[in-house]
């Protein structure tokens, strides 16, 4: 299985492709996370060309079953965020991994 990134490894990768500092691309980067945040919790969505989308989906209240306990549950209305990844960024994914695995 693949290393994953965290967030201080995709820090320093920017970093050194752009020239800038760590602690100036960590601010950079957090006030990315923190506008997509922000953005969703306002009900707003937001789209990056090329990349993909993210916006909010509601999920109404229903029943639902533990499944250890097999006990019926009630899952309240809530919120959760979605990411669609733009159809590029899929390519690019499905051509990496293609050369990856050659």
């Amino acid at each position: 299985m693949a290393k994953k990134m965290t967030k201080a490894d995709i820090v320093e990768t920017v970093a050194a492709g752009t020239g800038l500092t760590k602690l100036e691309t960590e601010a950079i980067i957090e006030g990315f996370l923190n506008t997509v945040i922000h953005s969703l919790r306002n009900g707003s969505g937001i789209e990056i060309r090329g990349f993909g989308s993210y916006k909010v989906k509601k999920k109404e209240a229903r029943q639902a079953r533990n499944p250890r306990t097999g006990e019926a549950v009630f899952v309240e209305e809530h919120y959760v965020p979605i990411f669609k990844f733009s159809k590029d960024f899929k390519t690019a994914v499905d051509r990496g991994m293609k050369e990856l695995n050659k």
